[in-house]
């Protein structure tokens, strides 16, 4: 039987700031192995939006509507239950710890023993053409590795959304490319539905789905056919 993805759902959501609305409400569904890209002005909310959707949003801000993963609602779920994955503009990469065990720190505790760890561990790294590196300290990797080695610990985490947070914005434009193919190839082989954020058309077209302006007056909607 072939395996079942589940859907990104957001219902009605919307963001508001002392009573005034960021955005009108948001309806949409986000296919496993499909994008959607979210644009908009600064100030938005398009990062406030994917704060929300992953269990950090800032007190400060006020959410209505609903968000589901499969069939598991988030709303009011801890950030570390809801089995979504994010990346962000820096890779935050633990500096005090090895490549391997940036690696490591992701993993479930349900992955054991140790040798399937390290398995998994010298995986992703062949993966991200980093074959290896465990041992290696993360100062020591340019900004492309680095990137690769963030996107590899966010799966290893199991994810079943993936939320991107313009990742791509600090590098330049050669590596942008190459790392915009990594993710996105990654993301559609594990059938994860992803959502990202961008100021950039060039993100959207690599992302290859939909695409919906923060900042419409009418509410905006996006269903995959």
């Amino acid at each position: 039987m072939a395996k079942m993805h589940p859907d990104l759902q957001l219902d009605g959501v919307q963001l508001s700031v002392g009573g005034r609305a960021l955005f009108a409400p948001l309806q949409a569904r986000v296919a496993g192995g499909q994008c959607l890209t979210v644009m908009g002005p600064s100030g938005c909310g398009k990062s406030s939006l994917l704060a929300c959707i992953a269990g950090t949003l800032d007190p400060v801000f006020e959410a209505q509507g609903s968000v589901r993963v499969g069939g598991t609602v988030l709303d009011g779920l801890p950030p570390e239950r809801r089995r979504v994955g994010i990346l962000f503009q820096d890779d935050l990469l633990f500096p005090h710890l090895s490549v391997g065990d940036n690696l490591a720190f992701a993993l479930p505790a349900a992955v054991r023993p140790a040798a399937l760890r390290r398995q998994q561990i010298d995986a992703a790294l062949a993966a991200a053409g980093l074959a290896g590196f465990a041992s290696r300290d993360p100062a020591t990797l340019s900004g492309g590795q680095r990137a690769r080695v963030a996107l590899m610990r966010t799966l290893l985490a199991e994810p079943l959304a993936l939320l991107l947070d313009e990742p791509f914005s600090k590098l330049d434009t050669a590596l942008r490319a190459d790392f915009r193919r990594f993710v996105f190839e990654h993301a559609r082989s594990r059938g994860l539905p992803v959502l990202l954020v961008s100021h950039d058309p060039a993100d959207a077209a690599a992302a290859g789905g939909a695409v919906i302006e923060l900042g419409d007056v009418a509410p905006a909607s996006w269903t995959p056919v």
